[in-house]
């Protein structure tokens, strides 16, 4: 068993108070994790137009991905990149979301964001230059809507824990972790996938751990790989980029997926999910070899 540091331990609300404390957390009316079940979210970094959207949506369903996501507030390293299209990528979000009747994530960046968000949305996305502001933290533990806590990109999984003890500590219990790759030395990927902070954080906490293998590789050729070794590591889920025309995308165009691409990867994970007693719900599992 991982042998937590002292000072984690004063994470009362994130920690296990039993081996085997698991939280399952409701997104929307008929999505969830933390079960049996794996959450796969798919979409693009940003919302670029509602055809490009509503295309995306239309594949999805099929793949069969159970969430929606797209970047409307983008925080960008350079100040001249697309910035996102803001309360009007929200009401596409939102009319998608209504007509395919399929949950759907974006990122908050901002105190000022949540209301509008949290009225379009069903979960919110904190992403890694974000992980430890605390006030945005504070509010969204007041927001009423469930959390995605990526983890900050040189972050140690203590200040990972303490993050999302800061938005459990002021009233808000569903929070989903995520692991999205941390910065190395090596730049051969994007980042670093710390696949042994996500068997760590299952036997530390009893909140859903999600993977991002899209911005831990930053090449979309290594994608499926990774997403397969998250679920063979513990996973409850994958976030993972795709869009119409992956060369075309405004941001991170080199780590998306294509639509065909997105659904392969997702029929792939079946076997991988049922040898370690998970499923995805739409996939057919894989029939046992009758005896000889």
């Amino acid at each position: 068993m991982y042998k937590r540091r002292n000072s984690m331990k004063n994470a009362k609300l994130v920690n296990k108070s039993h081996p085997t404390q698991q939280t399952a957390i409701s997104i929307g009316d008929r999505t969830t994790i933390g079960g049996q079940d794996l959450l796969i979210i798919g979409g693009p970094c940003a919302v670029e137009s509602l055809e490009q959207m509503e295309t995306v949506a239309r594949h999805l369903a099929h793949a069969p991905v159970q969430m929606l996501r797209g970047g409307v507030f983008k925080p960008r390293t350079s100040p001249y990149s697309f910035q996102g299209m803001g309360d009007a990528g929200l009401t596409i979000l939102s009319g998608v979301r209504q007509r395919y009747g399929i949950p759907v994530v974006t990122e908050v960046m901002s105190m000022n964001q949540i209301e509008s968000i949290v009225a379009h949305t069903d979960l919110l996305q904190v992403g890694s230059r974000n992980m430890q502001n605390f006030d945005l933290l504070k509010a969204l533990g007041e927001a009423g809507k469930p959390v995605l806590l990526k983890r900050g990109l040189a972050a140690t999984l203590e200040e990972f824990v303490f993050a999302a003890e800061y938005i459990l500590s002021h009233g808000n219990p569903d929070v989903i972790l995520c692991e999205r790759g941390i910065r190395s030395f090596d730049s051969f990927t994007r980042n670093i996938l710390d696949l042994g902070a996500v068997v760590a954080l299952k036997q530390i906490t009893h909140l859903p751990v999600m993977v991002d293998p899209s911005h831990a590789a930053g090449k979309r050729e290594l994608v499926a790989g990774l997403a397969r070794a998250a679920v063979a590591a513990g996973a409850d889920g994958l976030i993972i980029e795709c869009h119409p025309e992956p060369e075309q995308s405004v941001s991170d165009a080199r780590q998306a997926l294509s639509l065909p691409e997105m659904v392969e990867l997702v029929q792939s994970l079946g076997p991988v999910a049922a040898a370690v007693g998970r499923r995805v719900r739409g996939v057919e599992p894989v029939r046992e070899l009758s005896a000889a």
